[in-house]
């Protein structure tokens, strides 16, 4: 990661009061952010909470109505796109169906009037970097879905950006090559070291995939974070929701669990669930009784819905090590204790 001469580290993509209006709607409002050199960052959030706005305003491709963007330190705020250090893959990856591979790749370096010889041996290497070698005659009609956002990928790092921005590039994958492209973009962006700006609005994804997320919400972000402070330790209520399942303990529930007022919130994964209601209980470890609503069996693991006692309702992940399906759905209607640590319940606040 790169600094500058004072030793404090560079940014590639810096953000100050950035706000952005439609006519009557507020799409991004007073947004601060700090995108480092050589980063993975995702920008994580449902639809309209504005993270697509903000890469747009990166890009170039809109104007803030407010506020600056910097990149690498200039200011590009009035600048257009192609004076701006970046590129950006998208969802559907817009390539040139009559055009071979190679010479879709090799386009962005044309319109620059990069020499034919130079133009080839670079868009080679990018093929290189994603693994294509040997497909540089064929048709994108002709590739897999994975393979057309590789060459997407390749033509946009065969101009040699600074920042690659990618606008949920996975989104129109199937499940299984969905996960195998995030392995794949998380390793082809530690080898060639520049920054990923990454929009998304699937959890798993961001968390797999990022040094670091920016949860956003109604134009805003909630949080920024590492995926496990981001998980471990969501700074509000919708964060907690948002990123993964929200369990929340609040209210006369949470005086009569907890025996304090306010939110509280515990991953499913953390809590366990035991039919035995009287066995000892660790030191310092909570518990609430209730009935199971319902469970979801999942293979590797299953989801019990427990209707609790004081109030509320809790969502428990078991993984089935040994019980079966069978074993698992006896367990419908059942009284049921489910116990954590209090080390992995936290205090969140705000509206979801």
């Amino acid at each position: 990661m790169k600094t500058d001469e004072s030793g404090d580290v560079t940014s590639a993509v810096s953000l100050r009061g950035v706000r952005k209006t439609f006519g009557d709607v507020t799409a991004v409002d007073g947004v601060d952010l700090d995108v480092r050199d050589g980063e993975f960052f995702a920008m994580l959030g449902p639809s309209g909470s504005g993270k697509t706005t903000v890469l747009r305003m990166i890009a170039g491709f809109e104007t803030p109505t407010a506020g600056r963007v910097h990149l690498g330190g200039r200011d590009v705020t009035r600048q257009a796109p192609f004076d701006r250090d970046v590129n950006t893959v998208f969802q559907d990856y817009a390539l040139f169906p009559h055009m071979n591979v190679l010479a879709n790749v090799e386009y962005g370096l044309k319109v620059k009037k990069v020499g034919a010889k130079e133009r080839r041996e670079r868009a080679l290497r990018a093929l290189e970097t994603v693994r294509l070698e040997g497909f540089e005659k064929r048709r994108p009609g002709q590739l897999s879905g994975g393979q057309r956002q590789r060459v997407a990928l390749a033509r946009a790092l065969v101009n040699r950006p600074k920042v690659l921005l990618l606008d949920e590039p996975l989104g129109a994958l199937d499940l299984k090559l969905r996960e195998e492209m995030q392995v794949e973009l998380k390793a082809i962006q530690r080898q060639i070291g520049i920054t990923f700006l990454f929009v998304t609005h699937d959890q798993e994804e961001a968390l797999t995939m990022s040094d670091r997320i920016a949860v956003f919400n109604a134009g805003r972000i909630e949080q920024i974070g590492t995926p496990a402070e981001v998980y471990e330790q969501p700074a509000s209520a919708f964060v907690a929701g948002f990123v993964g399942t929200s369990n929340l303990i609040e209210g006369d529930a949470a005086l009569s669990i907890l025996g304090r007022k306010g939110v509280y919130s515990v991953r499913p994964e953390k809590l366990r669930v035991d039919t035995e209601l009287d066995a000892e209980l660790p030191e310092g470890d909570h518990s609430a009784t209730g009935t199971v609503a319902e469970v979801v069996y999942a293979g590797a693991a299953t989801r019990f819905v427990v209707d609790l006692d004081a109030g509320g309702r809790l969502v428990a992940m078991q993984q089935n090590l040994q019980a079966s399906s069978m074993d698992v759905l006896k367990l419908r209607d059942a009284r049921v204790r489910l116990a954590w640590r209090r080390e992995h319940e936290f205090s969140i606040t705000g509206p979801m």
